[in-house]
């Protein structure tokens, strides 16, 4: 597939040689209503769901899938669209790597999609957005937090909160907490580390708090006690560990055997720290920690019990933050694409252009709270505060 000429722009092109060769050639090629036309005529609507089901970051990939699947069956035993259609997914494993990515999206872009669940990581993310500009295909990412994924078009969004947002808002709680000096220690070679981790740095320096050192570690390390030896001679009154919950439940652990007795806190990588399949790091090493996320079982709310409830039910295990962002990145599409389909379109294209444009101006009740787009591909809602208290998670505030 070309990088700089859309398939409209193709079909465009076509259709102008056919008419050089005559009009029979024309009717011929696009009389039978064959084509990415028919992707929106017939009684099924194609969904595109990608992401790691395989690899490194696999477990984050099922989790999205899981939550996203849940949607699209309970859509499905509904009825479908208010037209009756049911959606289709078209599932595919981009293995966490972005090159895999991109043949991923171009497959489901040849299948004639309407919308693509996905990426999920942020790097894949960043490499299909690019790709997905061309086509102008909608894209909503449950989990993506990079800010680069939504800067090449109008059609990528995400429901979660961006890596910038989590940064500044964690710097925001530890000076609200009084804290006088951190230091950090994250992944140096992830997107998702990395864009944490700086904005934490420069809105802590904004706020006034000392920032005593920033140690980096690279992906795969295992042994964290020489950069956590150098932050405890800092002495800090908090450790921001915004990585991915297998390194920082090792960090926290490591950290506590070199005595260190702080605090650390997190973004929503953390999630599913403790009190999933196994236990990252213990309760009592993460006593007193704080990280952020929009999804906690802890939370009360009707439309969150449910939502475990139903996940319960279908998969026989506990729901964590990824899963129901994947649920709720799969409403905000099939939403979107209901919508279009009652409404009707001109075409594929007229009817993928409507998905983002009735994205952008919805607002949807999700277990991860109201999610709304203003003016952007990132989402306008509040975030929860977790901390750790006796071996088990609890809502400490909601920003």
């Amino acid at each position: 597939m070309a990088n700089n000429i859309s398939r409209r722009d193709l079909f465009k092109a076509s259709g102008a040689t056919a008419l050089g060769l005559g009009v029979a050639s024309l009717i011929s090629a696009c009389g039978s209503g064959s084509g990415s036309d028919a992707a929106i005529s017939g009684k099924t609507l194609k969904v595109g769901l990608m992401g790691p089901y395989s690899g490194d970051v696999a477990q984050y990939g099922l989790a999205v899938r899981n939550g996203a699947k849940l949607y699209v069956k309970q859509f499905n035993k509904k009825g479908g669209t208010k037209s009756g259609k049911k959606i289709s997914l078209v599932v595919q494993d981009e293995k966490g790597d972005a090159t895999e990515a991109v043949n991923v999206y171009q497959k489901m872009v040849e299948d004639n999609v309407v919308g693509i669940i996905g990426d999920v990581t942020s790097t894949p993310s960043i490499a299909v957005a690019q790709e997905s500009v061309n086509d102008n295909m909608p894209l909503v990412t449950a989990s993506a937090t990079a800010a680069d994924f939504i800067k090449y078009g109008k059609n990528a969004f995400r429901a979660c909160y961006t890596d910038p947002y989590q940064g500044k808002l964690m710097a925001d709680f530890a000076k609200k907490q009084g804290y006088k000096t951190v230091c950090t220690i994250y992944n140096s070679g992830g997107d998702y580390e990395k864009g944490v981790n700086d904005a934490f740095v420069k809105e802590a320096k904004k706020k006034g708090l000392a920032v005593a050192t920033q140690e980096s570690y690279s992906q795969g390390d295992v042994d964290f006690k020489a950069q956590l030896a150098n932050i405890i001679a800092k002495k800090p009154d908090a450790v921001l560990s915004p990585n991915y919950y297998q390194d920082d439940g090792k960090i926290v652990t490591q950290a506590r055997e070199l005595g260190y007795k702080g605090v650390f806190l997190g973004a929503d990588g953390w999630a599913n720290i403790v009190g999933g399949d196994e236990d990252y790091a213990s309760g009592k090493d993460l006593e007193g920690c704080f990280y952020d996320t929009s999804f906690v079982s802890a939370n009360d709310d009707e439309r969150v019990q449910q939502f475990i409830k139903d996940y319960k039910a279908e998969y026989k295990s506990d729901p964590t933050n990824f899963c129901a962002l994947g649920y709720d990145a799969a409403k905000i599409l099939l939403t979107a694409v209901d919508k279009v389909d009652k409404a009707g379109a001109k075409d594929y294209e007229d009817f993928k252009q409507k998905v983002i444009d009735t994205i952008a101006k919805d607002k949807i009740e999700g277990v991860t709270g109201t999610i709304k787009f203003a003016g952007t591909g990132d989402p306008v809602k509040s975030t929860l505060i977790i901390g750790f208290k006796d071996g088990k998670e609890y809502i400490e505030t909601t920003m």
